[in-house]
């Protein structure tokens, strides 16, 4: 069951496509695994489209009653209508295969590229490849009875679980959720069956404990 969600404002911000690309990418990705999410953003974009052919106030009366008489739904359904379409294909699953698994990624990615997966003890990493500012949008997949050792954030960073789980000292985190995190939280994620997520991230990470701070320098290969 997904316990974490994008906040109501985020949600809100994101169907008003006022978000950076990455953002709005896993955000996507988590509306697809999330019904409820799915919920809240048709009845968020049902109330945009009905502000936006909603004329509040116009001065001239002759605008007015010219606005009274257009039948805005007989003429999103003219537009909208297409009898030359007769068959409806649905999207083909994304497969993506590592470390002998097998897994499924978000319809949202299906145009993305992915470079080569780069290795470091159980994590591995692929960027996602979208231009957007500072802000890096990667796959990181870590493998059963990995970790990350204990670590703050530089930036902000949102990981949305594809597939698996971890746990950290907040609580335990299962596909579908989606966290978002910043230099507030300290948190050292543990998977016992490994995990598969989409991240995105402003800055490196900045390791906080034991032998594990000598991994600053590398904390860009996270990010």
């Amino acid at each position: 069951m997904i316990k974490h969600h994008p906040q109501l404002s985020l949600l809100k911000t994101y169907c008003a496509g006022e978000l950076p690309a990455s953002i709005s990418v896993i955000i996507a990705a988590h509306i697809e695994l999330c019904p409820h999410c799915q919920q809240q953003v048709e009845a968020l974009t049902a109330k945009a489209a009905k502000d936006t052919f909603t004329y509040a106030y116009v001065e001239d009366e002759a605008e007015q009653s010219q606005f009274a008489e257009i039948d805005f739904a007989s003429m999103i359904d003219d537009i909208t209508l297409d009898d030359g379409i007769d068959e409806i294909k649905l999207a083909q699953p994304i497969e993506l295969s590592l470390n002998q698994n097998t897994f499924y990624l978000p319809q949202v990615l299906r145009n993305l590229e992915l470079s080569s997966w780069a290795s470091l003890g159980k994590l591995s990493r692929s960027r996602v490849t979208l231009e957007d500012a500072n802000l890096h949008t990667s796959l990181l997949h870590i493998d059963a009875d990995g970790s990350v050792p204990e670590h703050t954030h530089n930036g902000f960073e949102i990981t949305l679980l594809l597939e698996g789980s971890f746990k950290d000292e907040m609580g335990e985190y299962t596909k579908g959720d989606f966290i978002w995190l910043d230099g507030k939280h300290t948190h050292n994620p543990i998977t016992e069956h490994g995990c598969l997520c989409l991240t995105v991230s402003s800055d490196s990470l900045h390791f906080t404990q034991g032998l594990s701070k000598l991994l600053n320098p590398i904390g860009k290969f996270i990010y």
